[in-house]
């Protein structure tokens, strides 16, 4: 049900980054597949670099599968989320779809000035691009704000010099423990 649409938008996706096509035309012939719980896509590369929907049935010669948890991860192209998908097949492949899926970008302003125009298509693209950096500054804001009060103001929060003191004083507390414990059984021994 899904896997027409998605090929047609990864197609639109490789025909914008035209770089991308040379060097997805040596898999050409080849199949992948993606299993994202509960969904599986799979699309064979053509002899022009673009994707066509396959049979589910079909065999792969790449299997990616991925936790949905990880979509928001992945998209924000986080490397630890990449090493936690799950692959078979082969390794050339991978490596191939791994470089993709970090180096294709999508031209938004280009789609959007089919609607709107170029002026006005760019605009709305910086606007929200801006609007989005904007907002990530003042979540990092006041997320350090909220630490620095929980730390210093109101002690909710531990500084890591005092967890590292803390974690310290344990080891010396446990060590003391078993010194005392040894004393005590060489006592009891020598009754």
């Amino acid at each position: 049900m899904f896997a027409q649409p998605s090929a047609a938008a990864l197609n639109h996706l490789l025909a914008q980054n035209s770089w991308s096509q040379p060097r997805l035309l040596r898999f050409a012939g080849k199949t992948v597949r993606f299993n994202v719980a509960p969904f599986s896509f799979a699309y064979i590369i053509l002899s022009d670099a673009s994707l066509q929907a396959s049979d589910r049935s079909a065999s792969a010669d790449v299997e990616l599968t991925i936790a949905p948890s990880l979509i928001p991860r992945l998209l924000a192209k986080d490397e630890t989320a990449r090493n936690a998908i799950q692959t078979r097949g082969d390794a050339a492949l991978l490596a191939e779809i791994f470089y993709l899926s970090q180096n294709l970008r999508w031209d938004a302003a280009e789609d959007l000035s089919k609607v709107t125009g170029d002026i006005a298509a760019e605009r709305i693209v910086s606007t929200v691009q801006n609007s989005h950096a904007q907002l990530n500054d003042g979540v990092l804001h006041l997320s350090q704000a909220a630490a620095e009060y929980w730390t210093e103001e109101r002690p909710l929060l531990a500084k890591p010099a005092q967890l590292t003191k803390f974690s310290g004083a344990v080891d010396d507390l446990r060590d003391d423990v078993a010194r005392l414990a040894a004393r005590v059984q060489r006592l009891t021994d020598k009754k």
